[in-house]
């Protein structure tokens, strides 16, 4: 049984955070601080939860529907999961590793659009899914 509360409940908090950080990270001096890191990781961390929800719960019963437009949204999904990985594994090398408890920035103007082009693409998808995604998935259960 998909807990669709549950899902929206993770988008809810992805998107209370990427709001937050995109604050945030405007005030250099903030960017410097354990606590905006964190708050990174965290954010990093809910959307690698909820992803792999939607791949445990949403795309089996899809997958296994017959109905092949269905199965082929899915595929589409299912890449931009692959996408939305690889863009978070770049954006933690690059500014958020693991290993050190605060940001890795030289150049504050690159970290701004970068940040703002995952919050865009984090975002979107979460629209995407809701739109789209939930709504396939309630009309096969």
């Amino acid at each position: 049984m998909i807990s669709y509360d549950a899902l929206n409940t993770q988008i809810h908090t992805i998107t209370e955070l990427s709001n937050v950080l995109a604050y945030l990270v405007e005030d250099r001096a903030m960017c410097d601080t354990r606590t905006c890191c964190e708050l990174f990781q965290r954010y990093i961390d809910n959307i690698k939860s909820h992803i792999d929800m939607v791949e445990r719960t949403i795309y089996p019963l899809i997958l296994t529907s017959g109905d092949q437009r269905a199965i082929n949204s899915v595929s589409n999904f299912m890449n931009g999961s692959q996408e939305v990985k690889r863009i978070l594994k770049q954006f933690t090398r690059n500014w958020c590793p693991r290993k050190i408890e605060t940001l890795k920035i030289m150049d504050h103007a690159a970290f701004i659009k970068d940040s703002d082009e995952l919050f865009e693409v984090i975002l979107q998808r979460l629209q995407d899914e809701t739109e789209k995604l939930y709504l396939l998935s309630r009309n096969l259960e």
